[in-house]
């Protein structure tokens, strides 16, 4: 494991603190994010000359901190306005979707997505679709936000504990407009027990880890703990090794 990837407290509390301002400074949450990410990969293997997929990668955030590890580095996204959100799209770009990659089979030597498969309507089929595609021997990455978390519905939370539609209406009556997130059109319900149950069944690669993405090693045994593990883990995190 690289000696600056740890997470213990202090990473948890700098994650959040850098949270909090996704809103208002999204380049500096996901500048972080993207930074934290790459070395939480690296402890797995390295990336130099390595060719990343980063499905559902946006604007391209994440660009700087993978090519400064040796990576090339391609993202995809579904939505053309999502993708040149903050400047022009990433050179390479591919506009595509992630539960139908355009891609061949074993063609990429690792698979990324962050925060994207609570956003997608069949997200188990989008994590075979990132398994498919990576070599044999590739890492594939897959995080999500859980919808009991506190966070689940996104800028309409925590009100979505009473219900995803509930939140979207009375987020609309409050501010005049939707939410970026609808409940059933580009937010949806998935919890830490479909992630884990995906890990289990699926036969293409080895789980190298299934972990609380923003928390410290010593709070992972929530997700021993059924209900518990859906409330507090925020985010899940899945890693794999293509068989």
């Amino acid at each position: 494991m690289p000696d600056d990837f740890s997470p213990d407290l202090a990473r948890s509390v700098r994650l959040f603190r850098a949270f909090r301002v996704e809103q208002t400074d999204p380049a500096h949450f996901y500048g972080t994010l993207a930074e934290d990410s790459v070395r939480q990969l690296s402890s797995y293997g390295s990336l130099e000359g390595a060719r990343v997929l980063d499905v559902g990668g946006g604007p391209g955030y994440f660009a700087r901190a993978f090519r400064a590890a040796g990576a090339t580095y391609t993202p995809l996204d579904a939505d053309l306005g999502e993708l040149s959100a903050a400047t022009e799209p990433e050179p390479g770009t591919v506009l595509g979707s992630g539960m139908e990659l355009p891609f061949r089979d074993d063609s990429l030597d690792v698979t990324y997505s962050s925060n994207v498969l609570e956003h997608v309507p069949r997200p188990w089929q989008m994590a075979d679709e990132m398994v498919r595609v990576t070599k044999p021997g590739g890492l594939v990455f897959i995080s999500y936000t859980l919808w009991f978390g506190p966070w689940g519905g996104h800028e309409t939370a925590p009100w979505h504990f009473l219900g995803g539609r509930y939140a979207a209406r009375r987020y609309e009556r409050k501010h005049g407009h939707p939410p970026k997130n609808v409940y059933g059109e580009s937010l949806f319900a998935v919890t830490a027990a479909g992630g884990l149950r995906w890990a289990e069944q699926q036969t293409a690669a080895d789980v190298l880890g299934v972990v609380p993405r923003y928390l410290p090693r010593w709070s992972w045994w929530v997700l021993r703990v059924p209900v518990l593990r859906e409330l507090v883990t925020w985010n899940l995190a899945v890693v794999l090794r293509k068989r």
